[in-house]
């Protein structure tokens, strides 16, 4: 699906499946450098359910036209009118790593836009390395090379995929390489400037689910478990996760999610 937001061409994938917005919604919200190929493994298993799944790229990342949005606060307002541009009334909410302050943001700014929503590696706060915000603002190339051996956990550097012939690092890299240059710094410097989680977190009212991955080294356990704490909701943990849990535990997190919703 393309639509055009705020005068900028925006691309959504629905699962490969006509997308009817008055349906049982789900919206995927991907992380920093990331993009709707982050999240296909779920929603193409969830559309072909039942479940109408939209996941759009933000501008700058994917398919999609234009410059990054610099702050979260930003991302969450430029979520709200994507849903309303399209249609969409009420959606159960999934987010991963950035995408879950995105998502914190969303629920806690427009709870009418929300009926449920889940968090996936991510916390209440995912303060970035000043080396690494430096080095995806000046060789992006190492940055995203840096991101894939911290973000995976032991079956990705093994190569150990749920799709046979496929690596998870080269495909993470090249998924990253395929964003307009600078928006990974800019979702990076995002996350680092964002304090406003556990505000957010209290005034959420809808039920939340956590998963949180044991060998997750970018947003670590414990600080899933602490957001978990604060939107006092449901939650899962998949110990041999690394942070690409939606593509390294493909199947677990689907089985987490569908439980869910």
């Amino acid at each position: 699906m393309r639509i055009t937001l705020h005068n900028t061409e925006i691309f959504a994938s629905t699962g490969g499946r006509d997308f009817d917005s008055t349906g049982n919604v789900v919206v995927f919200i991907h992380g920093s450098g990331q993009s709707h190929l982050g999240f296909m493994l779920q929603h193409r298993f969830f559309a072909n359910r039942g479940w109408q799944c939209i996941t759009p790229d933000m501008p700058g990342h994917g398919l999609s036209k234009g410059n990054a949005i610099k702050t979260v606060e930003a991302m969450a307002d430029w979520y709200a009118n994507f849903m309303q541009a399209t249609g969409i009334t009420e959606a159960t909410l999934v987010g991963h790593s950035m995408g879950g302050l995105i998502e914190l943001e969303l629920a806690s700014r427009y709870p009418h836009l929300v009926s449920k929503a889940a968090f996936i590696s991510t916390a209440l706060a995912i303060p970035v390395n000043d080396a690494l915000v430096d080095l995806a603002a000046t060789k992006e190339s190492a940055a995203i090379a840096a991101m894939m051996d911290w973000g995976h956990g032991s079956s990705g550097h093994i190569h150990e995929h749920t799709m046979p012939g496929t690596s998870h690092m080269f495909s993470g890299k090249r998924l990253m390489a395929n964003n307009t240059p600078g928006a990974l710094h800019a979702g990076l410097a995002a996350c680092n400037a964002y304090t406003n989680g556990p505000t957010a977190a209290a005034a959420i009212t809808c039920p939340t689910l956590t998963i949180v991955g044991g060998q997750d080294r970018m947003t670590p356990r414990k600080t899933g478990l602490a957001l978990n704490r604060a939107l006092d909701g449901q939650l899962v943990e998949i110990p041999h996760s690394g942070h690409m849990s939606t593509t390294e535990q493909p199947f677990d997190v689907n089985k987490a999610l569908r439980a869910f919703f």
